[in-house]
């Protein structure tokens, strides 16, 4: 069951990350120049009460090192690579093992 819902998760971003290619895209056409959705804006966008709380939440309980350099690089990474990213590595944990083919699983 966790697997499945591992793979469907994994799924949904790979389109994601896909629609959110598109979109800048459309919108790089539109404007005649290269615009990027930030995966930081994309954050603001879907959780507008709860990301704002990150940056605090961070420097207090982790460590402020892990802040400004790690994440808030992070967040300026496009929305269009973090998002295949994660589903592409949701799809790798969620793969079946290979059955070894010719060895006995007879204790």
């Amino acid at each position: 069951m966790l697997r499945f819902l591992a793979r469907a998760f994994g799924l949904i971003l790979l389109a994601a990350g896909f629609a959110a290619l598109v979109v800048d895209g459309t919108r790089s056409i539109a404007a005649s120049k290269l615009i990027v959705s930030r995966f930081g804006d994309m954050c603001i966008y879907l959780f507008p009460k709860l990301f704002p709380l990150l940056q605090p939440a961070v420097e207090r309980n982790v460590h402020p090192l892990l802040w400004d350099p790690v994440l808030k690089g992070f967040f300026l990474v496009p929305g269009w690579i973090v998002l295949p990213a994660f589903g592409l590595l949701l799809l790798w944990m969620a793969k079946r093992r290979r059955v070894a083919i010719g060895y006995s699983s007879r204790p």
